[in-house]
């Protein structure tokens, strides 16, 4: 087995470290625009296996180079880039999955299903966190129920320790949080396909100590394809991110002052993209590295044998000392580590481009991740 991961950023090196502590991969590919991050991520796993590349991801013939010597290609650089890189694994019969976060490419992705068929391959997008893990985990959760009235799901990544003034660290690109802040959310109602603005439909939610005070609100992309391959199963379906209180207030005020604007101002005789400045601007001022939590959780309510049940997934993932690993890098990298090893040694037999709730087996899937470490308990209630 013969893996690429794309990307030596954060996630990057929570993938690489997955995939180097497992006996499969003969070989890791790491590759980066900037050789020496791939390097430093291989130095400090000190294994032989993985080899660093410098590879800029826009440089599409480069990556099909390297593409065509391996299983499958994990791809863990910003969402923009991921169209052409799912083409190129398409070309050289490479599967192929990445963190994705934005609705428009993963439809574009979606649109190689006959090509990746045709040429062998599977193609897989948005298989991180959220969208990714929650993905299977409502695929899980509905399994087995005969009628479904509603699923919630709520994820956020949180500092535990918050610091003014919004109360958040990035923990992933912060192209992608803005994406998620702006875009309109897809929901599900009355089993019809719907959309709400972001940062709307805020909510208390409470989690065990030290997180019973937080809100949710609405936000693009987390819940990927879910609404299109559930619409008519089920009725009622939203996904909403956690964050502490008082801060979608904050990041919608500042969107409305036009903050996150895409359009070119003309200041002092040049220009300025003021989303561009806010990228900057949040990834100087919140990149600081203090310990993280990830809180999840996934509710289905249906029947089943005509009894009303409650099927829950939940989830507290901390910052792990012992690797350094933060938990958004755990509980991103580790899940679409787990679907690129399932790619590679064939227990995904699927083959097109294909939302991960309709291919990716969810046994399989969930214990790759308990034997990874992330602890993920489900309960069932009758109501």
């Amino acid at each position: 087995m013969r893996v690429l991961v794309l990307g030596a950023g954060m996630m990057g090196q929570a993938i690489a470290y997955d995939l180097s502590r497992r006996e499969q991969p003969e070989v890791i590919h790491i590759a980066d625009r900037e050789k020496e991050r791939a390097e430093t991520v291989a130095n400090r796993l000190a294994d032989h296996r993985v080899v660093p590349h410098r590879l800029d991801a826009t440089a599409t013939r480069a990556a099909r180079e390297l593409m065509a010597d391996c299983d499958v290609a994990i791809s863990a650089v910003p969402y923009f880039l991921n169209l052409p890189l799912a083409q190129a694994a398409v070309e050289t019969g490479t599967h192929f999955c990445d963190l994705g976060g934005n609705n428009r490419i993963v439809a574009q992705e979606l649109a190689l299903n006959e090509r990746a068929q045709a040429a062998g391959v599977t193609v897989i997008p948005d298989c991180g966190l959220a969208p990714g893990l929650v993905n299977l985990l409502t695929a899980a959760a509905i399994d087995g129920l005969d009628e479904v009235d509603a699923v919630r799901i709520r994820v956020g990544g949180l500092p535990q320790h918050p610091r003014p003034p919004l109360s958040y660290q990035l923990v992933f690109s912060a192209h992608g949080l803005l994406n998620e802040y702006m875009e309109a959310a897809t929901i599900l109602r009355d089993g019809r396909i719907a959309s709400v603005p972001s940062l709307t439909g805020i909510e208390g939610i409470s989690f065990s100590p030290p997180y019973e005070r937080l809100e949710a609100f609405h936000t693009s992309g987390g819940s990927s394809t879910l609404p299109q391959t559930l619409a008519g199963r089920v009725r009622s379906l939203d996904y909403k991110t956690i964050r502490y209180p008082g801060h979608a207030a904050k990041v919608a005020a500042m969107a409305r002052l036009g903050f996150f604007d895409t359009e070119p101002h003309h200041l002092d005789g040049g220009e300025v993209v003021p989303r561009d400045l806010a990228v900057a601007l949040l990834t100087e001022r919140l990149s600081f590295d203090d310990p993280d939590v990830v809180l999840l959780r996934v509710t289905a309510e249906g029947s089943a044998s005509g009894r009303a049940i409650r099927v829950a997934y939940e989830m507290i993932d901390t910052y792990d000392e012992e690797t350094g690993l933060s938990a958004m890098m755990r509980t991103t990298g580790f899940p679409i580590a787990q679907i690129g090893v399932m790619l590679a040694s064939g227990q995904i037999p699927s083959r097109g481009a294909l939302p991960q709730e309709v291919c990716v087996p969810t046994a399989p899937f969930l214990a790759g991740l308990e034997e990874r470490g992330l602890a993920i308990h489900k309960s069932v209630a009758e109501e």
